[in-house]
């Protein structure tokens, strides 16, 4: 054997070895899709009018502070949606200093004076980058959670531009349990209580006139964990989830579960400074517009705290998990929600191993019937092909999912291997029916057929990048393979196919024909 030839046959004896290796056991080593191994598959809708409005309530307890800091008069900050509010009764002589707080502080914010009232708006382009970056932090918090779950091969994506999320969870056990972590805004929010609780909103505003003051809420309490009813609460929250820098389940003084929370340095100064300010005054826990929890205010209270609660194990563990997630920045809401069973996963998989084993028979018949010895191989080298292809789906592991769509990509590639081979045998018999040897036909045919192969192949390969960049779960699973298909067919109808001629044909022989 020549010295040239001994080093490819070692290369293609290793990319074999190693392609068995990485692939054995399948079942361990290539992970399957929702499509094949059944889950869960959801499209979720981020309301992004929730994250102006937090925005919002933030912005105005900012504002407070400095008007307070800077002595500047006022009668209340009060919020008119989800993006405006209105400082009122300023005194006029200092509209000139309050329009100067706003400029320098407040450069995201509109603002006009008319009388003793300053309204103040978000500016468009500040809403059009709240409203993406809702979106963005929505998509990273649901991953966070599903990562602290533990599930594999999820599929966090945004669709296109908009406001819509798409999550799919091969393996799902317990839907309704992940169905709610997902859902679950955990907007944590700790309010001072005005008033009730009252069995109804008519009786807690009564001394009021009715009427809800613009600084304050009417929240429900959960029945379950306060006396129910309704509480009149602070419209701004002093500390949210978002100041959370940690949660875990505890146990309270009681031994029942609980969830033990630090807040980041900032949040534990304003929430000290709070507390001390409000000592003796009844406080709120609320969680999603629902108050949890409402307790007395007996401390200063820096930055750890205990939320307690009538709490199983497994809430007070899914709390904690949320929080230490982080909130998601606004409410989303399922558009759409499909579940798959095992039973159907595997009877996907049945038919797409099928399929692939029907087309690679018909694909070998006609090979070896239409070009005789010489389709043989083709055959080994399409062989080689898939099992490249297995083995590098082994090593990619969770980084790369099989699903449906992407046996159908493996069974295109089969086509399109088998595709090179053809190119080049025809070349071949072109070459030998115009009168040369078989040696020369051979070299002939891989070398001119090269060029196209390589052209078809990469353009195919940028499609499929484009397909795995912006595609969904099962069309990035197609665009693997075809990826993965395709440039193993380069190494296998090129490099392999060439290697089994020329240990085939012995130059030694001076054979005159070949069976093409």
């Amino acid at each position: 054997m020549k010295k040239n030839l001994r080093w490819k046959v070692i290369l293609v004896l290793i990319v074999i070895g190693l392609a068995i290796f990485l692939a054995y056991p399948p079942g361990e080593k290539i992970h399957l899709g929702l499509d094949l191994e059944g889950g869960m598959h959801l499209v979720l809708e981020v309301i992004t009018e929730d994250a102006l409005s937090i925005e919002t309530d933030q912005e105005i307890l900012r504002l407070e502070e400095e008007l307070k800091k800077k002595k500047l008069e006022y009668k209340i900050v009060a919020k008119e949606g989800i993006s405006r509010f209105s400082i009122q009764e300023i005194n006029p002589a200092q509209e000139r200093e309050i329009s100067d707080l706003l400029d320098d502080n407040f450069r995201d914010w509109n603002y006009s004076v008319t009388g003793s009232t300053v309204s103040v708006s978000l500016k468009p382009a500040a809403v059009n980058y709240l409203k993406d970056l809702s979106v963005k932090q929505a998509q990273e918090t649901i991953q966070n959670r599903v990562d602290e779950l533990g599930l594999a091969e999820p599929t966090i994506q945004r669709q296109g531009t908009g406001n819509r999320i798409i999550v799919e969870l091969p393996g799902v056990e317990n839907p309704d349990r992940i169905k709610n972590i997902i859902k679950t805004t955990a907007l944590l929010e700790w309010r001072l209580v005005l008033g009730g609780p009252a069995p109804d909103q008519e009786t807690l505003l009564r001394d009021l006139g009715g009427e809800i003051p613009p600084d304050q809420e009417v929240l429900k309490g959960d029945p379950e964990r306060t006396e129910g009813g309704y509480y009149l609460v602070s419209k701004v929250a002093p500390v949210t989830g978002q100041d959370l820098i940690n949660a875990r389940r505890s146990v309270d003084e009681w031994n029942n579960p609980a969830v033990l929370f630090t807040l980041n340095a900032e949040a534990g100064r304003r929430f000290y400074k709070f507390t001390s300010d409000n000592l003796n005054k009844p406080l709120s826990i609320i969680l999603d517009g629902k108050i949890q929890e409402v307790a007395t205010i007996r401390d200063r209270i820096p930055d750890r705290g205990v939320i307690h609660g009538t709490f199983t194990v497994e809430q007070a563990e899914d709390l904690a998990l949320i929080l230490r997630a982080g909130p998601l920045p606004a409410t989303v809401k399922y558009l759409e929600e499909r579940s798959i069973g095992p039973s159907l996963g595997k009877d996907s998989i049945r038919k797409g191993l099928s399929s692939m084993v029907i087309a690679l028979i018909l694909v070998i018949v006609f090979m070896v019937f239409y070009y005789r010895l010489s389709g043989f191989n083709a055959v080994a080298a399409l062989t080689l092909n898939i099992l490249i292809i297995m083995g590098i789906l082994g090593y990619l592991g969770e980084n790369a999912v099989l699903t449906l769509p992407g046996i159908a990509g493996i069974i295109l590639t089969i086509g399109m291997a088998v595709d090179a081979n053809v190119l080049v045998f025809e070349r071949i018999r072109e070459e030998l029916s115009s009168g040369k040897n078989v040696w020369s036909s051979i070299a002939s045919g891989f070398s001119r057929a090269f060029r196209t192969i390589l052209d078809a192949n990469v353009t195919t390969i940028i499609a499929a990048i484009f397909l795995f960049q912006f595609g969904t779960g099962p069309i990035r699973g197609f665009a693997v393979t075809l990826i993965i298909g395709i440039t193993a067919s380069m190494f296998t109808a090129v490099f392999v196919s060439r290697l089994i001629f020329d240990l085939t044909q012995s130059r030694k022989k001076k054979r005159e024909k070949l069976s093409i």
